[in-house]
């Protein structure tokens, strides 16, 4: 299970929506499964079929988690004109079995945000909880769009 709150959503999209016509892309950082921030990076592959994390702010996000005592938890991307599954591609990069990989798909007019675990090229959907700090938690996968 993945929590997050809808700012954090809602920055994840942003960055996603900022990076057209190429993928967006960015880090979790956080504590077991709840996500403290969402850290965009430019995607140097400057491409619309696959991502790459800039190496500047990798390292320093890590640097960060070690003097804030939280994880670099996982990674988010974009796919522009695919739905919110993980591709060979995506699978195949996976470099952290703990990690969430999160999904904003940007095909449809409604945006799409799903979260991943990728083991060993196993891919199993998570559940997403996005915190709505007015009305409580909302809870599902985002097939139901939260």
């Amino acid at each position: 299970m993945l929590y997050l709150s809808a700012r954090q959503r809602e920055a994840m999209i942003a960055t996603c929506v900022r990076a057209l016509p190429d993928e967006g892309c960015g880090l979790l950082v956080g504590r077991g499964e709840r996500v403290e921030d969402v850290v965009a990076s430019p995607n140097v592959a400057a491409s619309a079929r696959v991502y790459e994390i800039d190496s500047r702010v990798l390292l320093a996000t890590d640097r960060r988690c070690e003097r804030e005592g939280s994880d670099l938890m996982g990674v988010f991307h974009s796919h522009t004109h695919s739905e919110a599954y993980p591709s060979p591609t995506d699978v195949a990069q996976a470099p952290d079995p703990a990690w969430h990989y999160v999904l904003v798909s940007l095909r449809d007019a409604i945006t799409v945000v799903r979260s991943y675990r990728i083991v060993e090229g196993r891919v199993d959907e998570e559940e997403v909880v996005v915190e709505r700090a007015a009305d409580g938690p909302e809870t599902g996968t985002e097939r139901r769009l939260a």
